[in-house]
């Protein structure tokens, strides 16, 4: 049985995903800030609801060791919250502005891998997806072909071009953990007004198979739905 934790899991990819997994046989745990909205997500999926907010290290804290006295281990860690931050133009955008952004796409994957890695190291086959995007390429960024070179969110490409180089150097610095970064590519979520081409089905294949990677799985790679990605 492989237990999961997903962050961000009470709607969009983290709800979609967690559905997928639990469909594929995991035990998933819930993570969401909002006590109300996580505990209806988790009741509608037959999960396990634990509240935290990867901006607080006493709630990320709280969290592990609720899983700690729970389930005693786990097997999966999907970093998926995640915010866009604000849609002011470049020059209107403010030091506050940044940090909020990287507090939770950046920092809070580093506080919930801190806080999580003795319970992962308890597994025989820990793996970690970090939820990045292909807006954070510079390769997808700079090709026209591509939707993400026609859009501008300075903060948040930025915070998720950090995630992915953040989880390549986990990677090669965590040897006995798998870690893998996850583009879900565009999605119709509430980031973009739902207007994104594609399912959350479709969005969080890549999620979903680096989540179910086997012990001669990758790590260290980025990859959307079709493949690896250029970054």
């Amino acid at each position: 049985m492989t237990t999961t934790f997903i962050t961000g899991a009470n709607k969009s990819l983290g709800y979609e995903t967690a559905r997928r997994l639990i469909e594929a046989g995991h035990t998933v745990l819930i993570g969401a800030r909002d006590p109300e909205r996580g505990r209806e997500a988790a009741d509608a999926l037959g999960a396990r609801f634990v509240q935290i907010d990867v901006t607080d290290d006493a709630s990320v804290a709280a969290a592990t060791a609720e899983i700690e006295a729970r389930e005693g281990i786990i097997d999966v860690l999907i970093n998926n919250a995640g915010v866009f931050g604000t849609h002011s133009p470049a020059d209107q955008i403010t030091a506050a502005d940044a940090s909020a952004v990287f507090e939770v796409n950046v920092v809070g994957i580093v506080r919930v891998t801190h806080a999580f890695l003795p319970l992962l190291r308890k597994s025989a086959h820990p793996v970690i997806v970090n939820v990045s995007s292909g807006m954070g390429s510079f390769a997808a960024t700079h090709d026209p072909e591509r939707i993400e070179s026609q859009n501008l969110a300075p903060l948040y490409t930025a915070s998720k071009a950090a995630v992915t180089m953040l989880t390549t150097q986990y990677a090669k610095s965590l040897p006995d953990v798998k870690v893998n970064a996850a583009d879900p590519g565009y999605t119709a979520t509430d980031f973009n007004g739902h207007s994104g081409p594609q399912t959350v089905t479709e969005g969080t294949d890549a999620i979903v198979e680096l989540a179910s990677i086997g012990t001669d799985g990758p790590t260290g790679t980025f990859r959307d739905r079709h493949g690896a990605m250029a970054w």
